[in-house]
């Protein structure tokens, strides 16, 4: 994508409230053609609030809302939403039961008889479906519904796809399947794309950009990776993974910590800091005889700590820690197979570049 390119959808400044409360507040964002921007966050933070407004179901209080440049929203103009140029798919599918799938994706589509199934035709083709035009939608898996349901909203060519959890309803290994399916489709079409998800790892395999929600606000807004990588906040960072916590006070710059000093500099003396890193990133030491490993520069110093349990998860093992130092327990995955017995004293060392480091 031409990062000079002009966005295809432009929001600024919308707010909207409910009995008073504030549900979404000053959000802005652009999505550009073929791009996919995820709205996430945990539930009642505004996403949805945000999409309908979008989609002309609801009107903000504030701000402007532009297609290609062209006004749809502002205080003084509201277009419908069958002006806008915008499709929509919801976690319920929506197909009509009476219609058949040939007749439910040509539903919204304009133009002669022969255009018409020429792009149904090709639709169906385009999300697996040739041969099921006459099926009834009582007569389809969830996943064929699902791609049923894609191909409706993409027949029109909209220039905006707005997509509220649309992959809640299906089991986990169908959903990934079906994801990959309609992201192909999306970015194919060129269509610019916000989805709407409270679940983390859907949002960084979809998206170019995520923008997290919270309290009806963006507090984050970033590619993936450095979303994932460079939170904003501890909240930030914990919407992603698990955390590891490890406290201290600074002292002339410094925090001492089980794993050796860190560098904290501009937060004042006796600020209470948190160190935060996922378990990912905390080295276990295979050598049970309870010599610590050889630290490199960026794994500090080791700290000891005692097996709590473990638990294997399938593709890792979890193990908790009760570091004898302080006390805290810390949580490590390790890839495979790794159960060592409840008591095991342990080192871990940890990543210094993986840590995030927080005022309390």
């Amino acid at each position: 994508m031409d990062q000079a390119e002009s966005p295809r959808l432009s929001v600024r400044n919308l707010s909207r409230s409910f009995d008073g409360r504030r549900v979404v507040d000053d959000v802005s964002f652009d999505v550009h053609p073929g791009q996919v921007l995820s709205l996430l966050g945990p539930s009642g933070c505004g996403k949805s609030t945000t999409l309908r407004m979008i989609a002309g179901v609801d009107d903000s209080e504030t701000g402007m809302i532009e297609v290609d440049g062209q006004t749809v929203f502002s205080p003084e103009l509201s277009l419908p939403p069958e002006a806008r140029s915008i499709g929509l798919m919801f976690q319920d599918f929506a197909l009509f039961p009476h219609l058949s799938v040939a007749d439910n994706i040509g539903f919204g589509l304009s133009g002669g008889r022969r255009a018409k199934a020429d792009r149904i035709k090709e639709m169906l083709e385009r999300v697996s479906m040739a041969g099921f035009g006459d099926a009834y939608p009582h007569q389809l898996s969830g996943g064929e519904q699902q791609r049923v349901a894609l191909a409706r909203a993409v027949a029109p060519r909209p220039r905006i796809m707005l997509m509220d959890e649309p992959f809640s309803g299906l089991d986990n290994r169908l959903r990934d399947e079906i994801r990959d399916a309609t992201l192909e489709v999306l970015k194919d079409e060129g269509a610019a794309v916000v989805l709407v998800t409270h679940e983390p790892d859907e949002a960084m395999r979809m998206s170019d950009q995520i923008a997290l929600m919270r309290l009806g606000r963006i507090v984050q807004q970033a590619a993936p990776y450095n979303i994932y990588n460079a939170p904003a906040d501890r909240k930030a960072a914990a919407f992603f993974s698990d955390l590891n916590i490890i406290k201290g006070v600074v002292q002339g710059a410094l925090t001492s910590t089980p794993f050796g000093d860190f560098l904290t500099p501009g937060h004042p003396d006796g600020t209470h800091i948190e160190i935060a890193i996922r378990p990912q990133h905390l080295r276990v030491d295979f050598n049970r005889k309870g010599r610590g490993p050889n630290p490199t520069p960026q794994d500090g110093v080791p700290a000891r700590g005692i097996v709590r349990r473990a638990r294997f998860m399938g593709r890792e093992s979890l193990v908790e820690f009760r570091m004898e130092a302080d006390g805290s327990v810390l949580r490590a995955t390790v890839p495979g197979v790794f159960l060592p017995a409840e008591g095991t004293p342990l080192f871990l060392s940890l990543r210094r570049d993986r840590c995030f480091v927080f005022a309390a």
